[in-house]
């Protein structure tokens, strides 16, 4: 079962919404959102994020050189874990924890281990009015240090960065924004709950946290809530 989010995850939900709230410009909010990823995923040490734009895949935000290097390989190989996470055609997460088995993308490994210090890597869908989107990548440098703690962490971040960044191209205000934050971390949680105590990935939790919304015609967050408690209530 995972471990409880670090107590610093919501505190640091609210100064990424603040950097939004203020009207800092995109490339602030991109690498604050690196930054972050690498102070609360555990095992991460480098983060960055891709942007589909004008149907060219772009690093917009990384969290230092070692990141941003990595992007600029898996664009010239065309093959690895961030470049699946953009593609609508796959599943919306891609996970490589130890490189050195070379895995789905022996290429991209290949060259990784030669040329970088990274010796895991994944990358996390982010959503943008269902046609603009992006990856939340998480890179480590050591082999199996990126833990299923670690994935549900990254979920939550990258469920951040959908809000986050659709509300900053809107101009929405602070209190819209931060109620979707809000949903957004709950739903996170739940969906980690749910893949801990029924073995399954996080497409089939949402699913199932879909279907209950439907059924019982109660918003998503809510249902999320629900269950939070009701593992809360039975001492988890």
């Amino acid at each position: 079962m995972p471990t409880p989010f670090p107590p610093e995850l919501l505190t640091t939900f609210r100064a990424l919404s603040e950097i939004v709230y203020s009207g800092e410009s995109y490339d602030t909010v991109y690498d604050a959102l690196c930054r972050s990823t690498v102070e609360l995923v555990d095992g991460c040490d480098h983060a960055s994020l891709m942007m589909r734009r004008n149907g060219r895949i772009q690093t917009v935000g990384s969290s230092d050189a070692v990141a941003a290097e990595i992007d600029r390989l898996e664009r010239a190989v065309n093959e690895g874990p961030c470049l699946d996470a953009i593609d609508e055609s796959e599943p919306d997460q891609h996970i490589c924890a130890d490189l050195t088995d070379g895995g789905k993308w022996p290429t991209l490994a290949a060259m990784m281990l030669e040329r970088t210090p990274v010796r895991g890597m994944a990358g996390f869908r982010i959503r943008q009015d269902g046609h603009k989107v992006g990856a939340l990548n998480v890179f480590s440098d050591a082999p199996g240090a990126l833990t299923e703690d670690s994935l549900t962490q990254a979920i939550m971040l990258a469920a951040f960065a959908s809000v986050a960044l659709a509300a900053l191209d809107r101009g929405e205000e602070a209190t819209t924004l931060r109620r979707g934050l809000e949903s957004n971390r709950e739903i996170g949680k739940a969906i980690g709950l749910l893949m801990a105590m029924h073995g399954i990935d996080d497409d089939q939790a949402f699913q199932m946290l879909s279907k209950v919304s439907q059924e019982l015609n109660v918003k998503l967050a809510q249902v999320a809530a629900q269950v939070i408690e009701h593992h809360r209530k039975r001492g988890g």
